[in-house]
């Protein structure tokens, strides 16, 4: 979407969401790719939950069947925290652990 200046809209900066909501016969696999450039073209840092929820309130409700819609609701779910997954220390004894 743009504003009445015409540019472009700061939760579609490049316009790739309102796009994919126009092809055709888009699978869900071509939405998901859509997606992670669309994620990749927004500033550093962002948080994207507001900027999904605008998107949704946009196209979503008039296309609750697309497959761009379900993807931008997968990507409002949370993701599982990601801790420390191991490393050297990790595989190394501890020196308590050989007492």
């Amino acid at each position: 979407m743009t504003d009445p200046r015409g540019l472009r809209a700061p939760h579609d900066p490049k316009g790739l969401v309102r796009e994919s909501y126009r092809i055709e016969g888009i699978t869900a696999g071509e939405c998901r790719s859509i997606f992670l450039d669309w994620a990749l073209s927004l500033p550093l840092g962002a948080d994207t939950s507001p900027l999904i929820e605008i998107l949704l309130a946009e196209y979503g409700r008039a296309h609750p069947d697309h497959p761009m819609t379900a993807t931008l609701r997968e990507g409002l779910a949370k993701q599982p925290g990601r801790g420390r997954r191991g490393g050297r220390a990790a595989r190394l004894k501890s020196p308590k652990a050989q007492t």
